[in-house]
């Protein structure tokens, strides 16, 4: 509570007489309030609300009136206008509180405040309105949370060890989310660090399922599944760790984001999918889609809200899936959406830094200099065709999710026969060859992938020139997600 009132105090240094505090924890919010006014020796604060008024004066559930009325009884401290912003848009609503203003200018006691989970700020009053964006808890703030709970419980639910994570997790959520989830945990018992750690994902999924634009992508695909891309498996585990308490307090530099480009099918999204369950942070895909959709207002609005929106429930990781589409770009690499691109640009670079940008980008020739200069990502990871080597590994992999008897299969042949496929091919003939074998009730053997194989035109071969100009252009830009061996793919 401490910061809160600290950030409140500081807002209200220049005196202004009319600030809008921007957030959804009013109670949090008017607790504060009422700690700044017994530190200043005032009274406490005076709340207005469509249903009840202003206080004790009756007649004033219209905030005119009310405006009004403070005025002529020339009220002093804080004086708070609850949900005020549905009635902003009305020209009497504006004219009352220009007045209020321009008032209570020469009164360095009078503080009125417009206190709203919404955002909205007439034209005519942006000169004059104070904007105060409230913060969420701070670590502090969750972990007396944490103490309290154990107070409460006159016993240590959460232990001494498992509490740094959990505060650290629990960032971004509201004061009664963060207690909630405490409380919940305390009365099912399931209040160890592995536990807590699903409950605060699956509270934050909520958190940004009510905004339309992000989407929850369950923690659920581990690197292990992952076949080939040495390189970019090393990147990520190295930082496996990076958002620990450990890492923060040591100040240890937190990766902005990184950017997995390439060939078609070869791994790129579920690379990104894997960084939830390795790293033990959510991990929310951005739909561009109903960004530009026009169901949330302009584009340029409901891109904002969808930014605050997961700064919100920070640390995460916020993916964007074939950015190169998600901005707007065209073939050469100018944006159809000038106000979000440059939008996005400059986030990336002011963004908290518990936010890890995780982008993938097939038409890798439409990507600007901007998006992928040095500062921009920590890292550029090219996704070619999988090596021989590579390929095997793929094909265990789908074969092991199958329940193959892997001694049954020549992985040698395999490696031949599916040169210059990608890792979306070896597993859709994995499929096709595991579904024929289910229909005609046999086992699932090498003769059903064999005759799968040779019915399959890959992406290689109808898409020769594209890979080529792909890898070209990608030579120089962007590091190889794989360690080239012996049996590299076939150049083309």
């Amino acid at each position: 509570m401490s910061d809160l009132i600290t950030q409140l105090e500081a807002a209200f240094s220049g005196h202004n007489p009319l600030s809008y505090i921007h957030s959804p924890e009013e109670e949090r919010v008017l607790r504060a309030l009422t700690a700044l006014s017994a530190k200043r020796g005032s009274e406490p604060p005076r709340c207005w609300s469509c249903l009840k008024g202003l206080g004790d004066y009756t007649g004033t559930e219209d905030p005119v009136a009310a405006l009004q009325k403070l005025m002529q009884e020339d009220l002093r401290g804080f004086i708070v206008f609850l949900d005020l912003a549905p009635f902003m848009q009305g020209p009497e609503v504006i004219r009352a509180l220009r007045e209020a203003f321009l008032d209570g200018q020469d009164k360095v006691d009078r503080h009125i405040i417009l206190l709203c989970a919404d955002l909205y700020l007439p034209e005519a009053l942006k000169k004059e309105i104070e904007l105060v964006e409230v913060a969420p808890p701070s670590e502090d703030e969750i972990t007396a949370l944490v103490q309290k709970l154990n107070r409460d419980a006159q016993q240590e639910l959460i232990k001494e060890e498992s509490a740094r994570e959990i505060t650290l997790a629990l960032k971004g959520l509201t004061e009664n989310e963060v207690w909630h989830i405490l409380r919940q945990a305390a009365a099912s018992g399931k209040t160890d660090q592995e536990e807590l750690l699903d409950e605060i994902f699956v509270k934050k999924k909520s958190v940004v399922k009510k905004s339309g634009f992000l989407e929850f992508s369950p923690p659920r695909w581990s690197i292990d599944e992952l076949g080939g891309l040495d390189n970019l498996k090393d990147w990520l585990r190295r930082r496996e760790k990076i958002f620990s308490r450990e890492a923060l307090a040591a100040g240890v530099p937190i990766p902005k984001g990184l950017l997995v480009m390439g060939v078609s099918g070869c791994g790129k999204s579920l690379a990104v999918k894997t960084i939830s369950s390795l790293w033990n942070i959510p991990l929310f895909r951005l739909d561009m889609n109903l960004v530009f959709s026009g169901m949330y207002g302009s584009p340029e609005e409901a891109f904002h809200r969808a930014l605050k929106t997961i700064e919100a429930v920070a640390p995460a990781v916020l993916w964007i899936d074939e950015i190169e589409n998600a901005l707007g770009l065209d073939e050469s690499g100018r944006s159809l959406a000038s106000h979000i691109f440059s939008s996005f640009l400059t986030w990336m670079q002011e963004k908290p830094p518990l936010i890890f940008i995780a982008a993938t980008a097939n038409k890798i020739q439409a990507l600007p200099a901007e998006i992928i200069r040095k500062g921009r990502f920590d890292e550029v990871f090219f996704c070619d065709l999988p090596t021989a080597v590579e390929r095997e590994e793929i094909f265990r992999i789908h074969l092991r999710r199958h329940q193959a008897n892997l001694e049954e299969f020549d992985f040698k042949m395999l490696q031949v026969m599916t040169e210059g496929w990608n890792g979306a091919e070896i597993e859709q003939a994995v499929v096709s060859a595991r579904t024929d074998a289910f229909y005609e009730e046999r086992p699932f053997t090498q003769r059903d992938l064999s005759k799968v194989i040779s019915a399959i035109v890959p992406l290689s071969d109808t898409m020769e020139q594209q890979i080529k100009s792909i890898r070209s252009w990608a030579f120089s830009r962007a590091t190889p997600a794989s360690k080239f061996g012996k049996s590299a793919s076939k150049r083309l």
